[in-house]
């Protein structure tokens, strides 16, 4: 596949008001935490930049923390600036769903989140609407293209998944984030940027 393919076509733009999910976007905001996750999206940044097509935000997902706190880093690396979300993980990693990642697999059929860098793809329209493409680079994830391993919105992921039980659902080992939120992916790590993660424990 083309790394450099992108969607043609524009998204209307969508005035995001406030809500639940934009709370917990912003919440949990701790300049140390933020700190060391520009210092890690540097760093997996200048590692694969190759291969990368944009290099202004990296996402960093941070596996060791739970579902129920936003640990899904969107590092801007121009201004300095980390804005955080809520992310789902892989059933296959969470088998008691107890709400913690416990192990990666880059096995097909395994419905496991897997580990590493990934360069985003172009948008498509599946399962869970519009959605981004995500292709493997590291040993980890190599599979993550074959496995249909994306960036998608889910209602499981939403804010009010919290209220009701304490953490989100579960994705078949795909980024799954609230759907409110999901314009953010859209418009700021989608067309050749990196998604890494890992259990950094940044928190």
């Amino acid at each position: 596949m083309d790394r450099r393919c992108v969607i043609s076509g524009l998204v209307a733009a969508t005035g995001l008001a406030a809500s639940p999910a934009r709370l917990f976007a912003q919440a949990y905001t701790i300049s140390g935490q933020h700190r060391k996750v520009l210092e890690i999206a540097k760093e997996q940044m200048e590692r694969n930049r190759a291969r990368l097509w944009r290099t202004d935000i990296v996402g960093v997902a941070d596996f060791a923390l739970p579902s129920s706190l936003p640990r899904f880093h969107f590092a801007d690396l121009e201004k300095g600036e980390v804005r955080s979300f809520l992310v789902a993980h892989g059933k296959g990693s969470d088998p008691e769903h107890d709400g913690f990642l416990k192990t990666f697999s880059n096995e097909p059929g395994s419905l496991a989140t897997c580990r590493g860098a990934f360069i985003t793809y172009e948008w498509y329209k599946g399962k869970y609407g519009t959605s981004i493409r995500l292709g493997g680079e590291d040993a980890d994830n190599s599979h993550a293209l074959d496995r249909a391993i994306v960036l998608h919105p889910a209602w499981y992921a939403n804010p009010d998944m919290l209220e009701k039980w304490g953490k989100l659902g579960r994705s078949d080992g795909c980024f799954a984030m609230a759907e409110s939120d999901f314009n953010e992916a859209l418009w700021h790590l989608s067309g050749g940027r990196l998604l890494y993660a890992d259990r950094l424990g940044l928190g």
